[in-house]
């Protein structure tokens, strides 16, 4: 059965009015409210919120991005749908309480007075007993042990009857009336911290967000906000040495700017670090400048320790790179060349690349980390070169993958800094690199590891350069332009004949003829061309050989190539007028991962490898700075909320009844009789005790 709501009704001819209120002021409109808004936070959880649009393209797909756009779901708690349920969530919960408050006000100060013998009695917790003389001699001892109990009392005459009312835990509907009015103040509370005053400001103010490129203090009004905005949240990004007094507020078309009533400068970024390499503090030691007053004053900003100015609060962030210098060297990856290009650059500037060698790049610089905390635990996996038991993408990812491979352990260890950058053609086609600058062990190999993705959604391909004696590239380099040189190649196909087949034998000169030949094009084959290269192009020779003959044809080729592939790393060598290498397990070892590097190295798609040599480390502390009106709105209604609850829990309301009325025999006949909202044990044993007491004292 539905209970319908009391309280005020409104006084209206139209009686579809009253249905309208009786509706939205119900406890299932509410709970259908708050069942939608559970939904929409549902939704604002499982999806990232407030992310770069292009993300949600990458993602979902130009299709659906635009259905979830419309709906709003990149940002759920300030989409238009979510203000309104929460605004009718607000009006009903006010309709609730200004209907049900007065009502509820009035029951507590009642006595329930107006009961007659015959209601009492159908209660399902009376009794009755009788007791010598008239009632007005029963009244004064039976209100006092009512009142021993805890209990308000009052004597009221009944037509030749007297009626002792008492009611005790009348707070209880106190809790309702916090509880409801708690879920107004928050809601209140919660509009006024989140952007609607900022929306306000657009839709009527003319704001409008900024979308373009250039210096803040050159951005027109239209996209400003003033100091007395009531409510805001945004960052203010600021390198050593540098001060602020602006805020960046992200918004979906673009960006606002939120001016500050001071102006902060940053003197130091300070960040330290636990023996793993894991930070443990970051703080920004910064000065203050009134704008209006022009004082300044020192303060230091750490997390979770934020700095409060003019009813604003400054909180440390996060941090980034302010602009350091760096030094990088290039070498190329493609081409018979085998030269270095020394470069510089700037965090978050760009430098011109490959003008005037018939292809124009611009390197796009990126970010830049002074440290790197890795999982280095090993899994005993090894690097293959080559494996045709497995496909070519389960080869390629292994290559390409994780630097780790491994979820299973953790050795958290700094791996020293790296660079990212982008690098974008004349067209505008850009892919982006992550470099670092030191070698680390991977699978007990020291590599140089640079990753490689096509979009920000995509995870960082890595591909592994091994180290050479020296911890440096250059070995390698000088084997990748080796095998792209025509003339190195034939050199390497007859070192490795003449050294395989020795002596003076007949058919020695025919033989070596053939085993020259089957190197200089398995070489030539490794090498590649615009189409495939390295052990893609292998595979694919491979695959045009009969089936029955597939499997002892590739051992064949790869022992002829590995053996090419050393010598021609001698002959590159000797080019350059080195040493040979000699002939151990660790130079073969570093041969192995060169041959598996310079195989990937066909999908790296960038014409140049550049290493991080030096740099100049220039930090910057990222702030968010925060007006929240509501907050303390929110708190009281925490406060009442809590108040609210446990008025509703643990106190009970009850309400006793004792009518007293005298016999033909002239004794006294008592009636008593409870009520409470929820019968529990503790109720049942109070009503037992308080029976067997009143019947017992008169």
């Amino acid at each position: 059965m539905e209970t319908s709501t009391a309280g005020l009704e409104i006084k209206t001819e139209r009686r579809w009015v009253a249905d309208a209120v009786e509706l939205v002021s119900s406890m299932r409109f509410a709970i259908s409210l708050l069942s939608l808004i559970a939904v929409a936070s549902v939704i604002g959880t499982v999806l990232k919120q407030n992310e770069p649009m292009p993300n949600y393209v990458n993602q979902f797909g130009p299709f659906w991005f635009e259905v979830f756009d419309k709906l709003g779901l990149y940002a759920v708690y300030s989409a238009w749908w979510f203000m309104l349920i929460m605004g009718f969530l607000v009006v009903s919960t006010s309709l609730c309480i200004v209907r049900n408050t007065p009502k509820m006000i009035k029951d507590m100060r009642s006595w329930r007075e107006n009961v007659r013998e015959q209601s009492l009695r159908n209660f399902h917790h009376k009794a009755e007993w009788s007791a010598p003389g008239m009632p007005a001699a029963s009244v004064q001892p039976l209100a006092d042990r009512v009142a021993d109990a805890g209990y308000k009392v009052k004597v009221v005459d009944k037509d030749g009857a007297v009626l002792i009312t008492a009611k005790q835990g009348a707070a209880n509907k106190w809790g309702y009336i916090f509880a409801h009015s708690a879920i107004v103040i928050i809601c209140i509370g919660g509009l006024l911290d989140s952007d609607m005053p900022i929306r306000l400001q657009r839709w009527l103010g003319g704001k409008s967000a900024f979308n373009g490129s250039g210096v803040i203090a050159d951005i027109a009004p239209n996209h400003r906000l003033s100091v007395n905005n009531p409510s805001f949240r945004g960052n203010a990004f600021i390198p050593e040495g540098a001060s602020s007094s602006t805020a960046i507020l992200q918004q979906q078309d673009g960006v606002l700017v939120q001016d500050l009533p001071f102006t902060i400068q940053l003197k130091k970024f300070i960040i330290e670090h636990y023996s793993t390499g894991m930070p443990k503090l970051f703080a920004s030691e910064v000065i203050v400048r009134d704008n209006d007053t022009g004082k300044s004053f020192p303060a230091t900003i750490k997390v979770n320790e934020p700095l409060i100015h003019k009813g604003i609060a400054i909180y440390q962030s996060s941090f980034d790179d302010g602009g350091s210098k760096l030094k990088v060297t290039g070498y190329p990856m493609s081409g018979p060349q085998n030269y270095t290009i020394p470069l510089s650059g700037e965090v978050g500037g760009s430098t011109p690349f490959g003008k005037g060698q018939g292809t124009e790049y611009t390197i796009e610089w990126s970010g830049f980390r002074p440290f790197n905390v890795e999982n280095m635990a090993q899994n005993g996996q090894d690097v293959r070169a080559v494996n045709t038991g497995k496909s070519f993408n389960e080869r390629l990812d292994k290559q390409l993958g994780s630097a780790t491979k491994n979820t299973s352990s953790k050795d958290l260890k700094n791996v020293g800094p790296s660079v990212q950058y982008k690098l974008r053609d004349k067209t505008g086609q850009a892919r982006e690199y992550h470099n670092y600058m030191q070698p680390m062990m991977v699978d007990g190999t020291y590599v140089f590891l640079t990753g490689m993705r096509d979009t920000p959604a995509e995870p960082f391909r890595y591909l592994r350069i091994p180290a050479d004696d020296k911890d440096s590239v250059e070995e390698w380099m000088r084997l990748r332009a080796a095998i792209a040189n025509p003339a190195l190649r034939a050199a390497a196909a007859e070192r490795y004949a003449q050294h395989a087949i020795a002596g003076d034998r007949e058919d020695a000169p025919r033989l070596r003829d053939q085993l020259r030949e089957s190197a200089s094009r398995g070489l030539a084959i490794f090498a590649g061309n615009d189409k495939d290269a390295g052990y893609l192009a292998v595979s694919h020779f491979l695959e045009r050989l009969p089936a029955a003959e597939q499997e002892k044809a590739a051992e064949v080729f790869m022992k002829i190539l590995n053996g090419a592939l050393w010598e021609l790393w001698q002959a590159a060598r000797e080019a350059d007028k080195l040493p040979p290498v000699t002939p151990d397990e660790k130079h073969g070892r570093f041969l192995q991962i060169a041959a598996n590097a310079m195989s990937d190295a066909f999908f790296y798609g960038a014409p140049v490898y550049l290493q991080l040599q030096g740099f100049d480390e220039v930090k910057a502390s990222v702030l968010q700075v925060t007006r929240s009106p509501g907050k303390n709105v929110v708190y009281l209604g925490c406060l009442l909320l809590t108040l609210g609850v446990f008025a509703m829990l643990y106190i009970r309301e009850r309400r006793l009844w004792i009518w007293l009325r005298p016999d033909p025999d002239g004794r006294t006949h008592a009636l008593m009789a409870m009520s409470t909202q929820r019968k529990t044990l503790d109720f049942e044993r109070e009503f037992d005790t308080l029976k067997a007491k009143l019947a017992q004292s008169v």
